[in-house]
């Protein structure tokens, strides 16, 4: 009898110590506003890094990520590779305290990935032409300087393909409940990716960074592409266009901690009625 009640307060403990299942999780910026283009693409020649952030409050697999950039005419045979990579936010993943290279190090992205991936083109990859003549009004390419001459307003306006492309992660990518920073990045056989800006106005969500910028020659440090690069009175900041798509994570510890305090509970509950 004794054994009897004891599996029966267990199970019972069992059933409602189960967590919630676990949801769908996504994340967008919105879509491309035409105020900005940022080049963002492996080290073929000079690497350039376009980062912008996002908040996991729950460990998360994202599954899939979109993002929309500008590519020159016709260059959608010219891709060679797709590339991402999640940073955190400075100072994990570096070296502390930084070498004073640039403005600030604050809020801007750590110096090394925290997770990366990359494929062929093609494969885990869609690839659609959303626009065959877009336009921005503005660009950064080859203006991404160290302190003093980071300020250089821009390269100026840019038209191509607007193109979106949505990478499928085999597996899904787990990243811990964070703040972090997606960088995509494309390359071509000829010409220049550019990772497009979205409205803003304000911050989309409480904790949002501004995106920020590097090349090979200023790495491990960082710009911010509106108050550094193009500066001026009343400086812009900008959001880049993505989007991700996962399911969020039950914390892995919380079932085996509310199981335990659920057995505690039952053992207590039946030395109370051995008690009576």
């Amino acid at each position: 009898m004794t054994y009897r009640v004891l599996c029966s307060l267990v199970l019972g403990a069992f059933l409602l110590a189960i967590p919630a299942q676990s949801g769908p999780f996504t994340f967008a910026t919105g879509a491309p506003d035409g105020r900005l283009g940022a080049a963002s693409r492996p080290g073929t020649t000079t690497e350039i890094e376009t980062a912008d952030d996002f908040i996991l409050s729950n460990a998360t697999m994202i599954n899939s990520a979109t993002f929309v950039g500008l590519m020159p005419a016709a260059a959608l045979s010219e891709i060679t590779s797709v590339g991402i990579e999640f940073y955190r936010v400075f100072p994990l993943d570096s070296v502390n305290p930084p070498d004073g290279r640039v403005p600030t190090r604050t809020n801007s992205p750590s110096d090394n990935a925290f997770m990366s991936f990359n494929t062929i083109a093609g494969a885990n990859v869609l690839i659609t032409l959303l626009n065959a003549n877009f336009t921005v009004a503005n660009s950064v390419l080859n203006g991404i300087n160290p302190s003093p001459n980071q300020t250089t307003g821009g390269e100026g306006p840019v038209s191509g393909d607007e193109v979106q492309f949505t990478v499928t992660f085999p597996g899904g990518v787990t990243l811990p409940a964070d703040h972090y920073f997606f960088k995509p990045e494309i390359g071509l056989g000829t010409g220049n990716f550019y990772w497009l800006s979205t409205a803003r106005s304000g911050p989309l969500f409480t904790g949002d960074l501004q995106a920020w910028i590097r090349n090979t020659n200023l790495d491990p440090d960082w710009l911010r592409i509106g108050t550094d690069i193009v500066g001026g009175a009343s400086p812009p900041t900008y959001n880049m266009a993505f989007s991700l798509q996962g399911t969020d994570i039950p914390e892995p510890g919380t079932l085996s901690m509310v199981f335990a305090g659920a057995i505690g509970a039952a053992i207590l509950r039946l030395r109370g009625r051995r008690s009576t």
